[in-house]
Order: structure tokens, then C-alpha cells, then sequence
């Protein structure tokens, strides 16, 4: 039961990043903590690894159709290097309380974001400063929560910048693959401490259907695909609040 368990989360995993292009470590890692008996620390670590694995095979196609804004996604990456393995530093030597609580913040602000609609308009660049902020804080929340930093870049790519749903979908699997590899590596000292059976066999599940569901992406409802997740994230966050402040 807890393989099969690994696989579905998995595969419920990858269908998010591959549709939406986002979202894959805010599942993971409640999924790990509650469903699996990880630490915060731990199933952080593990969720990037996953998540990795799910951006990359999502990615592909994304590059085959020029879905992907390669510059921009290389300087976010790049600029967020910083906060990125700062964040990774010091991840584990927060609280447990400090991490779930913080996680539920960053779900909320991501699930509200899902509501925007696009203003509409021509595709415009970012501007300098816009993309400096955006880099430190999608690297801050990688090293500290395990999260790629997907659910920032799709609504500012869209909302501000006027990029299509596809491409900014693209961009953000490029900038999570890139960010959680790195924060990956970050979370080095802990590996040893983690049960890699489960992550492995989430990770493998979750690369099958990324890659499906990314090709699947331009058929879907992209409105409907984001406020349906949005839902899921104000679930995700209130159950994690109760069982870090009530529960606990």
C-alpha cells in the first residue's frame, strides 16, 4: 500500500507540473510530512529531488514547441543563486514549526495569485529591478521550503509581462528545474538521512505523467486549471495549519 501510495502521489504530482507549470513541491511536501512521517526538513530535501524530475520531463516538449523564455529563465535562476543556497543553509536548522508555518504562507499567496486574471495586451520584457526581486524571492523560497518558485514566475510572466499560458508554464519548469537542483545540492548534509525508496518511486511516477500531461497542456483550460489548483492550495495550507498549531 505505501508503493502504491508513492506512485499515485507521484503521478498527481507530475499531472500539476505538467499542466500548470507549477505547484509540484507545494504537493510534495505536505504529501511526504503527512502521508509518509517525514520531518519538514526531510521531505523539503526529498521534494526537490521529485520535483526536479518532474520539471525536466515536462520541460521537453516545452522546448520542441519554443514554449521556453531560456534567457530570462537563466537570470532568474541566476540571480536567486544567493538566497537560493542561503535558504538551503540554514533550512534545516529552523524549526519544524517555523518551516510549516512559513509553507502555509507561501501556499496561500501562491493560490491567491491563481485568481488574477490576465490584463491582456502585448508581450513586454521584465524590467531590471522587477527581475531582481523576483529572483531573490523565488530563490529564498526554494532553499527554505523546497519549492521551485513556479507558482511566482507563472503570474508575473502573465498578469505583467502578457506571455501566453504555454510559455510561461515553459519558463517556470525551466526556472524550477534549475532552482531545485540547485537547492538540491544545497541540502546536502541531510541527504544520508532520508529513506529514498518512497521519493524514488514518487519521482518516477511523477516524470511519466509530467511528460504526458505538458504535451496535453494547450488542450486544457488554463482558467479552470488554475483555480481548480488554487482551491487545492487553500486546502493544502489550512490543513497544514491546523496540525502545526492545533493538532500538534
Amino acid at each position: 500500500m505505501e508503493i502504491l501510495g508513492a506512485l499515485i502521489a507521484g503521478g498527481f504530482i507530475g499531472a500539476v507540473l505538467g499542466f500548470i507549470g507549477a505547484g509540484g513541491a507545494m504537493l510534495s511536501v505536505p504529501i511526504l510530512i503527512y502521508g509518509f512521517n517525514f520531518t519538514p526538513a526531510h521531505a523539503t530535501t526529498a521534494a526537490l529531488a521529485i520535483v526536479f524530475s518532474a520539471a525536466v520531463s515536462g520541460l521537453i516538449s516545452k522546448f520542441r514547441t519554443k514554449d521556453v523564455l531560456i534567457k530570462e529563465a537563466l537570470v532568474i535562476w541566476a540571480l536567486g543563486l544567493v538566497t537560493n543556497l542561503g535558504g538551503s543553509w540554514v533550512a534545516h536548522r529552523l524549526p519544524d514549526s517555523f518551516i510549516t508555518t512559513g509553507f502555509a504562507i507561501v501556499l496561500i499567496s501562491a493560490a491567491t495569485s491563481m485568481l488574477f486574471k490576465p490584463v491582456g495586451g502585448s508581450e513586454k520584457k521584465i524590467p531590471v529591478l522587477a527581475l531582481i526581486a523576483i529572483s531573490l524571492t523565488i530563490g529564498l523560497m526554494t532553499g527554505l521550503f523546497g519549492i521551485g518558485g513556479g507558482f511566482l514566475a507563472i503570474p508575473v510572466l502573465i498578469l505583467f509581462f502578457n506571455n501566453t499560458s504555454n510559455k510561461a508554464a515553459g519558463t517556470s519548469l525551466f526556472i524550477i528545474a534549475l532552482n531545485t537542483l540547485t537547492a538540491f545540492f544545497g541540502h546536502y548534509a541531510i541527504w544520508s538521512e532520508i529513506s529514498w525508496h518512497l521519493p524514488i518511486l514518487m519521482a518516477i511516477s511523477a516524470v511519466v505523467i509530467a511528460g504526458f500531461a505538458s504535451r496535453m497542456g494547450e488542450l486544457s483550460n488554463p482558467l479552470l486549471m488554475r483555480r481548480s489548483f488554487a482551491g487545492l492550495l487553500y486546502a493544502v495550507s489550512l490543513f497544514t495549519i491546523i496540525q502545526t498549531w492545533i493538532i500538534a
